[in-house]
């Protein structure tokens, strides 16, 4: 783990559809930081910011809205199933989010939260104390997927295809929550996992 403030930083990710925002939401009832990697990810591609204009040189100018913005339908269209422009994305666009959640954890005052779906594949599983994935049976995450996002199950499906298993979490994670029930049951699994860290 690379030191970068007194405080904890748990790492939390997890499969599509397997409830993280229920988990965030029982750290930030028991006073933790909350830095939400979807908001850092937007903050980094605003009109004239340097990872929107690398996009746009490697990839398409089309990328750039008209209101100077990342086009996110079509960049998801673009790299979606295209394996190298995905590469090309991640190595731009990660370093730039690493560095602002870097920054946001220097200024926290208290014990850190990092929500990120993508913590493994943006190699910030390194600066966390521990990590926490939620993940669930897949035909039940297709369902939420569905329901959250008004998506077809086609479409569901796919996404978590391109995803990692509950296996390699399993491996890879401190704590796995697994979420085949009702939401107040994944709120207590949370709390449990939090007792168990500010035990530490």
């Amino acid at each position: 783990m690379i030191e970068l403030t007194q405080h904890k930083i748990i790492g939390l990710t997890g499969m599509s559809g397997a409830g993280k925002s229920t988990v965030c939401k029982a750290f930030a009832d028991n006073g933790f930081h909350i830095i939400d990697c979807d908001i850092v990810s937007r903050e980094v591609v605003k009109a004239g910011m340097p990872a929107l204009k690398e996009l746009a040189a490697e990839l398409s100018p089309k990328l750039i809205s008209d209101d100077g913005t990342l086009n996110r339908r079509l960049t998801g269209e673009m790299i979606f199933n295209d394996s190298e422009k995905r590469a090309v994305f991640n190595r731009i666009i990660y370093p730039y989010i690493t560095y602002n959640v870097v920054h946001k954890i220097k200024a926290a005052n208290r014990d850190i939260l990092l929500d990120a779906p993508t913590l493994f594949d943006a190699r910030l599983d390194g600066i966390c104390t521990e990590i926490i994935s939620v993940c669930a049976n897949t035909d039940i995450c297709v369902e939420r997927i569905m329901q959250r996002d008004g998506i077809t199950e086609e479409h569901a499906r796919a996404r978590l295809g391109s995803q990692r298993d509950v296996g390699w979490f399993q491996k890879h994670s401190t704590h796995c929550i697994i979420n085949n029930g009702e939401k107040d049951s994944l709120f207590a699994q949370a709390q449990t996992v939090i007792k168990t860290l500010k035990g530490k």
